[in-house]
């Protein structure tokens, strides 16, 4: 067991969403951008139109500075936030996907040279030389998106994984290809979105207007195409995840994602019919919609999959619940039970490995960092805030917190609690202490 990352209010897992939501934004321009800029330099080559290139050099520079530049800091920064927020989940997916985290990252490179290059020759070589270029990051960065998602959905839904342990068996599991398919149309809806940003500050009005109403198509386009891919989406999930979103979703999170998605097809269709009314708040709101939609969407993801960060394999406390035999992994829990969990966790105070009246309260809270702070705040405020739960089960004493806590591995999304007797006992006097 590693350390714990305690982000009071918030959670750990809370700072990686908000990180890796923003770095969506970045990846899904450098995905879709580059389709959009090559249609529009083919029509410009095709038409004898060079003013459309200024709009092309301009796309360009945003793809370069956006997504390679705070895309890739924002990156960079998941990996941070993962490695100490879940660092058995982030070990176990490298070794178990290295080689598919290697080949996205050879593919990166290629977007990377491509991109720079596809910027910098800009009416420096033939047109035809120039759109091979554009071609080539374009397949490249799709192709990270195809590796990337594998990886994603392996999250959710391992497939036969968790018996033979075989990469491709984990990769093309039952909801690959329709996230695969979502995320590819809803790519294009989001490179619409930067279209209206960007060409919204045109000056020559010509090519603002046939930029816009060609972006607003394309954004409705991504929106339609994605919506019919949510269905099939929804439709593979298995049914324990089925119960977890029943279970799980807010009215806010449904909102989140309806009404933003809603909003935007709206904002679309009016400048695909009207785009000379366009400006640059227009591209501000589209963007902002954006964001709080894939915000919405990645949350309820991470939702669905508890009580695991790896189903059938590993908890969302990363201690591992479930046998793979293949990888010569066996679940923790009953050693854990055995010997308690302050006495196997590497990192806990010696003074608190074992439990005494001296230092129950402490200990408890070992505990709770340890099983409970990857979901739930310790404090009064907060995402799922502990204090508030207990208050609300109407515990008096910690019989009744103990007896919550032995009933936590029936409840589909939780899991459940691994320690001795006496760290339980420590757990429930603690969470009783932090409710009055």
């Amino acid at each position: 067991m590693y350390p714990v990352w305690e982000v009071p209010h918030l959670t750990a897992g809370m700072i990686l969403g908000l990180i890796a939501t923003f770095h969506m934004m970045p990846v899904y321009l450098s995905t879709s951008a580059m389709w959009f800029a090559i249609w529009l330099e083919s029509r410009s080559v095709r038409e004898g139109r060079p003013d459309l290139m200024d709009f092309v050099r301009r796309y360009a520079r945003l793809v370069l500075i956006f997504s390679y530049v705070f895309g890739a800091l924002s990156g960079v920064g998941i990996w941070f936030a993962a490695t100490v927020a879940a660092p058995r989940a982030i070990s176990g997916l490298i070794h178990n996907y290295v080689w598919g985290w290697a080949t996205e990252w050879v593919f990166f490179l290629i977007e990377i040279a491509a991109i720079y290059v596809y910027y910098y020759t800009i009416d420096k070589v033939d047109a035809k030389t120039h759109l091979k270029i554009g071609g080539i990051f374009a397949l490249a960065s799709w192709t990270t998106m195809i590796v990337i998602v594998g990886i994603l959905t392996f999250m959710l839904t391992p497939g036969r994984w968790p018996s033979t342990g075989a990469f491709f068996d984990g990769f093309f599991n039952e909801t690959y290809w329709p996230q695969l398919l979502l995320r590819t149309t809803s790519m294009f809806a989001v490179g619409g979105a930067y279209v209206l940003a960007v060409a919204a500050s045109g000056k020559n009005e010509r090519v603002r207007v046939e930029v816009v109403r060609a972006g607003s198509v394309l954004g409705l386009a991504g929106i339609g195409l994605g919506g019919l891919s949510f269905l099939w989406y929804s439709s593979s999930l298995p049914d324990p995840i089925r119960s977890n979103l029943a279970a799980l979703m807010t009215p806010g999170l449904r909102g989140g994602m309806i009404y933003p998605t809603a909003l935007l097809a709206l904002l679309f269709a009016i400048f695909a019919a009207k785009p000379g009314a366009a400006r640059p708040w227009a591209g501000a709101a589209a963007l902002a919609l954006v964001f709080s939609g894939i915000w919405s969407f990645e949350r309820t993801r991470e939702l669905i999959r508890k009580p695991y960060v790896i189903p059938n394999y590993m908890y969302s406390n990363q201690i591992i619940g479930g046998d793979v035999p293949s990888k010569g992994v066996s679940s923790e829990l009953d050693r854990i039970n055995d010997k308690g969990i302050l006495r196997l966790a590497a990192f806990v105070p010696d003074e608190l490995r074992t439990v005494t009246d001296a230092n129950r309260l402490r200990a408890g809270r070992m505990v709770a960092l340890i099983e409970c702070s990857a979901c739930h705040s310790l404090q009064d405020k907060g995402l799922r805030p502990l204090p508030e739960r207990i208050r609300r089960l109407g515990a008096t004493g910690p019989d009744d917190v103990a007896s919550v806590l032995d009933s936590l591995g029936g409840i589909p999304y939780m899991p459940p609690f691994a320690g001795t007797a006496d760290e339980k006992r420590a757990l429930a006097e603690y969470l009783l202490s932090i409710s009055k």
